[in-house]
């Protein structure tokens, strides 16, 4: 049997074009967003196999995820690394004083990234084909060209060019402290991109129940395809009676860190799409449990950012699902996703089908090296 050899963890700090800005920042909750922490893990095995993964954190957390994955990594050297499963399991109890969720989850998501990357890349296989993929395409909508700071007329000049690039919808964020404001820019929007392009809104928790349903009655004129968080992402109850109330879907599940959190909304009928996020879950095998409890209770799956993993996920999904498409990742990668036609399509590259670029490797500011003992 392979083995594995060495583990490389790094954090690369990814710089954002422009301070980005939500309803969050809008409340006062958080700070404009300049910057996203990525953890790479990189496993290497004695045969001479490799797999890379990766996490990320947004605003606060990046060291905490990396700290904790240089911890825990050494129980993986001499381990097999075709038993995923068994592996996860392992690094969970390796770590198990500081919980199954948050930062000490994420960080092993990357190592599990890392794993499944490897296997796939050895049967020199897509991770999707891996899988057992539906489709070698997913829908896919744009949210980075639709936040808060943006002015309107900005918002839509973004969501025209990325329709004419090839993506399939379009997602704006609300949650304004002014609700006519969110209205208006919603009306703008769709009078200028028509009724037949797929939009969405993203309240990101910052209605009160109350605000949800008017904002939600108000909304259906304008038929999107959903609302996504338009509560607080642990008012499963709140959100299972705005779903029961609105002809509008229900979508929400990024800001969860375990599967155990998703199945409380789908346990409560709180959603109609379900929005996992591998890397804030615990990565793939999480992902996979998740998928297979959202597929029987017949939900739409649409995860959350990190595309790069996430259409090999939702190509292997039963349900036609939809991919969150960001650009913000695309320094970090050699290569590009082939987006035509509204969809994002499969590469036929092994694994994810990506290369870590020089230019990411550049931005490192903490690396380690587990080796062998």
């Amino acid at each position: 049997m392979d083995r594995i050899e060495r583990v490389t963890l790094s954090t690369v700090r990814l710089p954002l074009p422009a301070a980005i800005s939500d309803a969050k920042v809008l409340t006062g909750r958080q700070r404009p967003m300049t910057e996203v922490m990525m953890l790479f893990a990189e496993i290497g095995t004695a045969d001479g196999h490799t797999g890379t993964g990766f996490g990320y954190a947004k605003r606060a957390g990046g060291p905490a995820q990396f700290a904790h994955a240089v911890e825990i990594a050494p129980d993986l050297i001499g381990e097999d690394p075709n038993d995923i499963g068994r592996l996860w399991t392992k690094l969970v109890w390796a770590g198990a004083s500081v919980g199954r969720s948050g930062a000490a989850t994420q960080a092993i998501a990357a190592l599990d990234v890392a794993l499944w990357d490897l296997k796939a890349r050895r049967a020199g296989l897509p991770l999707a084909k891996l899988l057992g993929a539906y489709r070698d395409s997913v829908r896919c909508y744009d949210t980075s060209g639709g936040f808060l700071h943006a002015p309107v007329a900005e918002v839509i000049d973004n969501a025209t060019r990325n329709l004419a690039l090839g993506v399939g919808g379009i997602k704006i964020k609300v949650g304004h402290p002014d609700p006519e404001t969110d209205l208006a820019r919603v009306r703008e929007v769709r009078s200028r991109l028509g009724d037949d392009v797929p939009l969405m809104v993203d309240a990101n928790q910052q209605w009160d129940r109350p605000t949800a349903q008017r904002m939600g009655r108000a909304l259906e004129e304008f038929g999107l395809v959903w609302i996504e968080e338009p509560l607080d992402a642990y008012d499963a109850a709140g959100h299972a009676e705005l779903a029961r109330s609105l002809d509008t879907a229900i979508a929400s599940g990024e800001m969860l860190t375990s599967v155990g959190e998703h199945a409380e909304l789908i346990r409560h009928g709180a959603v109609d799409v379900i929005q996992p996020d591998a890397p804030r879950i615990g990565g793939i095998t999480q992902f996979l449990r998740l998928a297979a409890l959202a597929e029987q209770h017949h939900l739409t799956l649409a995860p959350h950012f990190a595309m790069e993993i996430h259409v090999h996920l939702a190509a292997a999904y039963p349900h036609e699902p939809w991919v969150e498409h960001f650009d913000w990742l695309h320094p970090l990668f050699d290569e590009r996703p082939a987006i035509r036609d509204g969809r994002i399509h499969l590469s036929t590259r092994p694994g994810l089908g990506v290369t870590i670029s020089e230019r990411a490797r550049a931005w490192t500011v903490d690396r380690a090296e587990i080796h062998q003992r």
